[in-house]
């Protein structure tokens, strides 16, 4: 549970995995929930290059007004090699982090503790100090490896949420499918968000 219901404190990642979409769609949500107070963004380096070729979005410099099309006043961008930010000490408070999406190679480095950089290593803290911790991945098919990093970071404590759309809501487009699923990944740590489908027993369509 949060400290604080109505100040949430969150890291969010975007990693070098197809779906730079999803990223940019989790962080429009939670700049516009009022519940959050403070989100710690960090974008490593081969996310820039995703988001280069996925969403025509170049440079690191500027990337959160880049991708909310508008500056935040609650969203701080850190550097992926900044090994001495404030996310990186389990005495800062945090409700916990979402990594989306998150590649195979950034899995492995979790999984197994490496904490080579940022990313890994406030996830590590998520872990060390039971917080709230969700692994979007993205790749298919999975090989053993990957299956087996899936089960050493869930068994530390994480969630294991691939980034699988639905489409029994019948999305209109890409972007309607982004917003559900980046719903279902919020309301999974706390944050329901409003017109998120909700199955209803009498829908036609099964879930």
């Amino acid at each position: 549970m949060p400290h604080d219901p109505n100040r949430w404190s969150l890291t969010i990642a975007m990693t070098g995995a197809s779906g730079a979409v999803f990223g940019q769609t989790l962080l429009q949500l939670l700049d516009a929930d009022a519940r959050v107070e403070r989100i710690h963004f960090i974008p490593s380096e081969n996310s820039l290059r995703v988001l280069a070729e996925e969403m025509q979005v170049s440079g690191r410099n500027g990337l959160v007004e880049k991708l909310l099309g508008r500056p935040s006043g609650k969203i701080q961008q850190l550097a992926e090699n900044d090994i001495g930010a404030c996310v990186a000490s389990g005495s800062y408070p945090s409700d916990g982090m979402i990594v989306l999406p998150c590649s195979m190679g950034t899995l492995a480095g979790i999984a197994n503790g490496l904490a080579q950089n940022l990313i890994e290593r406030a996830a590590d803290v998520c872990l060390k100090e039971r917080r709230a911790l969700v692994l979007c991945v993205r790749e298919t098919p999975f090989n053993k490896i990957h299956l087996r990093n899936m089960s050493l970071a869930a068994d530390a404590g994480a969630t294991i949420f691939p980034v699988i759309p639905a489409f029994y809501d019948h999305p209109v487009d890409s972007a309607e499918m982004a917003r559900q699923f980046v719903a279902r990944v919020l309301a999974h740590v706390g944050l329901p968000q409003p017109g998120a489908f909700v199955w209803k027993p009498d829908a036609e369509t099964p879930p």
